[in-house]
């Protein structure tokens, strides 16, 4: 079986200290690499679907919190209850419109930053702007 990849935005702030923090806490076998440095050919994955969501590529596929879910149940023991809850349909009911709502409002999170509300397309338009 091959290695789980995790997908995240690595130009937004508070993405990359989640995944820091699932690197420093969470005990998966799951190489979490930001979209912009990954090869999404290989992984199957658009710069489109990546900047709507994490993704996990592995077995299964999984896009969101669906995402996170497979994340926290690769970890193991405690993890994998908790990632079997949130997999639950009654929990993904909820998980779906507040992951939408934490996506569109990550600036304003912990370790947001304003460049982690823009697309991708502007962010990438004022790195190319000389100062």
């Amino acid at each position: 079986m091959t290695k789980p990849t995790f997908v995240y935005d690595g130009d937004c702030a508070f993405c990359t200290s989640c995944a820091q923090f699932i690197e420093r806490r969470i005990p998966t076998r799951a190489r979490l690499v930001p979209w912009q440095f990954a090869d999404l050919d290989a992984l199957g994955l658009t710069a489109g679907q990546c900047e709507q969501a994490v993704q996990w590529v592995g077995d299964r596929r999984a896009a969101g919190p669906d995402a996170i879910a497979l994340l926290l149940k690769d970890a193991g023991r405690l993890w994998r209850a908790a990632g079997t809850a949130l997999g639950s349909a009654p929990v993904r009911l909820v998980a779906w419109p507040v992951y939408r709502w934490v996506s569109e409002h990550r600036h304003m999170m912990p370790g947001g930053t304003a460049a982690c509300s823009l697309p991708q397309a502007q962010r990438d338009r004022m790195s190319d702007t000389p100062l």
